[in-house]
């Protein structure tokens, strides 16, 4: 399943991404992975939650970044949900119809794998491609 969070930046949809985290690990049987640009909401989300800040691992384009993403898939069988934060950010895209193809790629990957993938995005639902849209589950 694919879900998206979007608003312009500033909305709060990092503090309703952490929430749900904080939530979903409450009653989930599996893992949950938090990928953001950095370190500063480690003391904000659930020690059960693991927190990635990307930067550490020099990616550098969109096709890094879904490698990155298949490599967590294969380290974490037991893998439930991956919330992307900014996510143009980390995944090194700067367009919508770049965060289309991705998602794309994303949505091939949670099927496979039984992957939740709960992705923020500073961008206002309008401004999103029709195929985004239809995963937009939260709009700020």
């Amino acid at each position: 399943m694919i879900e998206l969070i979007v608003g312009e930046k500033g909305k709060g949809k990092t503090k309703m991404l952490m929430a749900k985290a904080n939530n979903d690990i409450k009653v989930t049987g599996g893992n949950i992975v938090y990928l953001d640009i950095n370190n500063k909401h480690m003391y904000e989300l659930s020690n059960r939650v693991r927190l990635i800040n990307i930067p550490e691992y020099n990616i550098h384009s969109a096709e890094m970044f879904l490698g990155f993403i298949y490599g967590i898939a294969s380290q974490n069988y037991d893998l439930d949900r991956l919330f992307l934060d900014n996510f143009m950010s980390i995944s090194c895209i700067e367009t919508v119809e770049e965060a289309d193809a991705l998602i794309k790629e994303l949505s091939i990957i949670s099927e496979k794998f039984e992957i939740d993938f709960i992705i923020g995005i500073s961008k206002r639902k309008e401004d999103l491609t029709p195929y985004l849209q239809d995963f937009v589950t939260i709009a700020l």
